[in-house]
């Protein structure tokens, strides 16, 4: 064979030192953006649909098997694989680029958002199979057999690294989801187009540059107008204005506002609307308070906008006040946006009150001491992430914490539409060695909303209560104690780390109220 002559692969017996260059790099951006687009569509789907287990894993199972697909239809590529290798790079580019963008503005406008998400990960699946085989073909005719195996393999692995590191440490904070999958789509892109400038000399590279520069173009468009269409898809989804939308390394944060109205979301799940929030903040304070001879020492976990520290500053017995929330984000909003203060008293700023940022989970097993009081404020048990904190070995950890006469509270969803998810946590605080009482309240916002006592001796029903409060008086507090037979208890099991029982029983519940 001269070397005039093109073999199967498309590259030249002796191949130049810039395609084999390029064609070596490739590998290593094409396992980065391939793990990236992966990473996207798992992550959307827990942040759209929950469950984070459940959607990891099915997205990356689906994934595994289009990539196997790809790889096996890679067979039937007889000819110019490098140039189908090319297109192959457009495509992906086009459909990875584009996943997260068209996810989000997906979402609130079709019935069942599953089959877009499964169909699109099943395309760049396929598409992203097709690429290592393609390169294993095109560079043996540069490498011996060990050489181009070896080759190949380092700059995949290398490039699965730096995905997994890049995404959850720099992209999803600084870029948000997004921008991620447009600036890896151009990655894709370039990649087409740094071989087409190599292989200019041969047929069909006019079409598939314009091709390129067409997609390539589509994505710088898409990156600066990635905080639009962002809002334009929670637009969709709120069915309100948005006032504020931010994603944090922890959560998406959106405010809406609405006849006066302002309503705070976290990952798309109401937190509270300001119309009926003393309710629920009152429902979820002073039942402890009120049980508390001296309430001096008071520990908050979760609350980072401040609701639940106004209604316990109001306690003038309350000398101090310990705040742990995970997002900074969260609690510099609600301390430094003058609207967002004013709802919560400025209680941020007290000077009786001590702000830690640190997962719960943790911090509660390094802390010493004992409180008088502990109010629980979790999001509901979405995630495994959110599990964690309504598991046995969490409550066992925050009882360590609890004065012996004190009293604690957990926020426990509503006992109508999830009575089994709500009564496991009076399970799993009574594993812990607490002992537990469940109470509800009605909150228009959330619908029939439930809590929970805990406390190491018997709860009394004595409680102390100021008059000021615009919700509960005595009588309403002795009637929250009071189920009817649709929210009654009912057995359950202990929610732990290792089964996390009730972040399957809220999807499941909860699933077939929304369904």
């Amino acid at each position: 064979m001269d070397e005039g002559t093109v073999p199967e692969g498309g590259v030249p017996a002796r191949a130049p030192a810039p395609l084999a260059i390029i064609l070596l790099v490739s590998v290593l951006v094409v396992a980065t953006c391939g793990l990236i687009y992966e990473l996207l569509a798992g992550t959307l789907a827990s942040y759209l649909l929950g469950d984070s287990v459940t959607q990891f894993s099915t997205v990356i199972g689906s994934y595994l098997f289009a990539m196997g697909i790809g790889s096996w239809l890679s067979r039937h590529v007889r000819r110019d694989a490098i140039g189908v290798f090319v297109r192959v790079e457009i495509l992906i580019a086009a459909l990875g680029g584009w996943s997260a963008a068209g996810l989000f503005l997906l979402f609130p406008l079709v019935g069942d958002f599953r089959i877009a998400l499964y169909a699109l990960v099943l395309a760049i699946g396929v598409l992203v199979g097709l690429e290592i085989p393609l390169l294993i073909r095109i560079l043996r005719h540069r490498f011996a057999f060990r050489e181009l195996v070896s080759n190949v393999l380092t700059y995949d692995y290398v490039g699965a690294l730096i995905a997994s590191l890049l995404f959850p440490l720099v992209l999803v904070p600084r870029l948000g989801m997004i921008r991620t999958g447009f600036v890896f789509g151009l990655a894709n892109v370039a990649v087409a187009l740094a071989l087409l400038v190599v292989l200019r000399h041969q047929r069909r590279v006019a079409a598939d540059a314009l091709a390129a520069l067409v997609v390539a173009a589509s994505l710088v468009a898409g990156l600066f107008g990635a905080e639009t269409m962002q809002r334009w898809s929670e637009v969709a989804f709120y069915q309100e204005p948005v006032i504020y939308a931010r994603s944090t390394p922890y959560q998406r944060i959106v405010i809406t506002r609405q006849d006066g109205d302002m309503r705070l979301w976290l990952n798309g799940n109401l937190q509270f609307s300001t119309r009926d929030e003393y309710r629920y903040h009152e429902a979820l304070v002073w039942p402890v308070l009120g049980r508390v001879a001296r309430p001096r020492q008071v520990l908050i976990l979760g609350g980072g906008d401040g609701l639940a520290a106004r209604e316990v500053l109001r306690d003038k017995r309350v000398e101090r006040i310990t705040l742990v929330d995970l997002d900074p984000e969260m609690t510099r909003l609600f301390r430094d946006t003058p609207e967002l203060a004013r709802l919560n008293d400025h209680a941020l700023s007290s000077p009786r009150l001590t702000l830690h940022h640190a997962d719960a989970f943790n911090w509660v097993r390094r802390a010493q001491g004992t409180y008088d009081a502990i109010i629980v404020d979790f999001p509901d048990p979405t995630a495994f992430s959110l599990g964690k904190l309504y598991t046995v070995s969490f409550y066992r950890q925050v009882a360590r914490l609890l004065a012996p006469h004190g009293v604690m509270t957990v926020q426990s969803t509503s006992p109508l539409v999830a009575p089994r998810s709500y009564w496991t946590v009076a399970s799993t605080l009574e594993a812990a060695g607490l002992t537990a009482r469940g109470y509800h309240a009605y909150v228009p916002s959330f619908g029939e909303w439930g809590y929970t006592l805990a406390a190491h001796t018997a709860l009394s029903d004595a409680v102390h209560l100021p008059a000021h409060l615009r919700f509960l008086t005595p009588a309403t507090e002795r009637a929250m104690f009071d189920f009817p037979p649709d929210m009654a208890r009912r057995p359950t099991p202990v929610n732990r780390l290792d089964n996390q029982a009730l972040v399957r029983s809220f999807a499941q519940e909860w699933g077939k109220y929304e369904g």
